[in-house]
Order: structure tokens, then sequence, then C-alpha cells
């Protein structure tokens, strides 16, 4: 498990944070604490995954937008609370919607079909990316070493501590891709 996390941690952080990543992020940031990855390193390419996938939604929204709704009818629902959020938020949405599950990917798709001008979007988004990235991450950092304290060195235990999560954190991580998959066909 060990060697799993040191040559695929960091792929794994980028991928996550690429889909609503929290649960992968805490991990990172986990591992981190127990020094199998950089607490430095699982931020910034958290905060270069989720800066880029937002991007690329952004400007899926502005550019493709009709052609993507006609074949996500299930967004619509998703869609119009979304542009209501946007409509009475606008820039504060944009600093933290990677905290609002469930609508994340839909939220970013409509700030693409408003007429926000794409560098306030991306300055906006490179701020939000680094406060959730920051804050996902040591959170997990920092309930490594609560964890730590409450149960006392866990050094034994750790790796298969890690590893349990990490399958865990999969797991839910594929269901919600499936459930998402299955929601559109």
């Amino acid at each position: 498990m060990e060697t799993f996390i040191y040559n695929y941690g960091y792929l794994a952080i980028l991928i996550g944070s690429m889909v609503e990543g929290e649960i992968i992020l805490l991990l990172g940031g986990l591992a981190a604490y127990s020094g199998y990855l950089s607490l430095p390193w699982v931020i910034s390419i958290a905060f270069f995954g989720t800066f880029v996938a937002d991007q690329v939604y952004f400007f899926l929204g502005r550019w493709h937008s009709p052609r993507i709704l006609a074949a996500r009818p299930s967004w619509k629902a998703r869609m119009n609370k979304a542009e209501r959020l946007f409509r009475r938020f606008r820039t504060p949405l944009i600093l933290i919607f990677r905290f609002l599950y469930g609508i994340r990917a839909v939220l970013v798709f409509v700030i693409g079909m408003s007429r926000i001008p794409a560098t306030k979007f991306a300055i906006l988004n490179a701020l939000g990316a680094l406060i959730w990235a920051i804050t996902v991450g040591t959170g997990g950092y920092f309930f490594g070493s609560v964890f730590e304290v409450l149960l006392g060195k866990v050094k034994a235990v750790e790796l298969s501590l890690l590893g349990a999560m990490l399958v865990t954190g999969s797991v839910v991580w594929i269901a919600r891709f499936l459930r998402k998959k299955w929601a559109r066909a």
C-alpha cells in the first residue's frame, strides 16, 4: 500500500480534484500527515486539478451549452437552482461553489453561460480553487494529527487505515460517478 501511495497518490489527487474530490483530497492530507506525500504538493496538485476542470466547464457552458443541455435533460432542476443562486450571489458564489456538493459542475456551466468576463471568472476561480485546496488539504492533515492524539501513535495501523479509507473513498466516488452517468442516460 505504501508503494501504491508513493507511486499514484498525487495522480489520484489530480484526478479526484477534477470531479468533486473532497474525499480524495482529505485522504491526500492524511497521507501527507503520515509522511507518504508532501502537503504543499497535495495542495498544489489539487489546486491545479480543480482550477483546470472548472475552467473547462466554464468554457463548455460558454461555447456549447445548447448541445450539452439537449443531451442532459436531468440537469434541468439543478440548472434552475444554479441560475437562481448565481443571479443572487454572483462573485461570492464563484469563490465558494466548490463547497456546494451536487451542483458544482452545473453551477460552473451556468456561470459560463452568463456573460461574466472570462478573465474575471479565471481570477475568482483561481482564488476559490486555492481556498478550497488549502482548506480541504490541511483539513485532512489536521484530521491525521487529531486522530493520532485520540488514538495514540497509530503508525502500526495507519497504512491499513489509510488503505481502507482510500478504498472506501474510491467506492463512494465510483458510485457517485455511475449514478450521475445513469442519470444522464
